[in-house]
């Protein structure tokens, strides 16, 4: 299997381009770039420079990857993304390397991230995460596996969104959003959890009517967030894996829960 680029795709000598890669016609790849089996980069799209992308992974036209951050903090140093595998990348996306030393962007595998999407250096996106049209993530925000972004939605600085949660379209995220939780806009608030979601993924109908009481306790009772997590370890194991991501997600959390 060859490696397939176009004559007028420009692809610096400093890059690593494994079997069944190809460059459409006027791609630009820069230097320290490790692009893996059987990645489709099409015409017009742009490689900048210190990132890697997954097997299998495809780039559409004039998307940016790698490019320089948008961060004041920004002193040149050598940062980095990385791209996992399966992944789609559609048009106009536009994702940083990061600020400081030898950090890095990462994005999962298995992500399908539509047209006009913005990631900020620092972040972190998980595996099989799905984001709509011109979603805009600032700098540190952390997205954890299966979760679903809508459209036009976004996020600020160092907020999180824990695993198979979804947002809806045109939401404006400050505060974290626990695992499972379906949010949505005007005003932004968590309008229940996942039940389809979880069912889809292959949670156990035990595993929905722990996370319903879950959601119970935290969102529809009169005790406070601390009070809350006191009452869901005493009532449910806390290493049963729906608990324990809900409870560790809480409690790690800096910026706080959207209420």
């Amino acid at each position: 299997m060859s490696v397939i680029i176009h004559p007028t795709a420009i692809v610096s000598e400093d890059v690593i381009l494994e079997d069944g890669v190809s460059i459409g016609a006027y791609a630009y790849v820069g230097d320290n770039v490790h692009i893996h089996k059987r990645v489709e980069v099409m015409h017009h799209a742009n490689i900048v420079h210190d990132t890697e992308i997954g097997e299998n992974t495809r780039v559409f036209p004039f998307a940016t990857l790698g490019s320089e951050p948008q961060d004041l903090k920004f002193g040149g140093e050598r940062t980095y993304l990385k791209i996992g595998a399966n992944t789609v990348i559609r048009e106009y996306c536009d994702f940083n390397t990061s600020t400081g030393e030898g950090s890095i962007t990462t994005v999962g595998d298995g992500c399908y991230i539509m047209a006009y999407v913005h990631i900020a250096h620092n972040c972190s996106i998980g595996n099989n995460v799905i984001m709509a049209n011109a979603v805009n993530l600032a700098g540190h925000v952390d997205i954890h596996d299966n979760a679903i972004i809508g459209g036009l939605t976004g996020l600020h600085q160092f907020t999180r969104v824990g695993s198979f949660a979804m947002v809806g379209a045109g939401c404006l995220i400050r505060k974290d959003i626990p695992p499972y939780a379906i949010v949505v806009s005007q005003p932004t608030k968590i309008k229940a959890f996942n039940i389809i979601g979880l069912r889809r993924n292959g949670f156990s109908e035990e595993e929905i009517a722990i996370v319903k009481e879950l959601y119970r306790i935290v969102y529809h009772s009169k005790l406070n967030t601390a009070q809350a997590l006191e009452k869901i370890e005493a009532v449910f194991d806390s290493n049963e894996r729906t608990v324990k991501k809900f409870v560790d997600f809480i409690r790690s959390s800096d910026r706080g829960i959207l209420l």
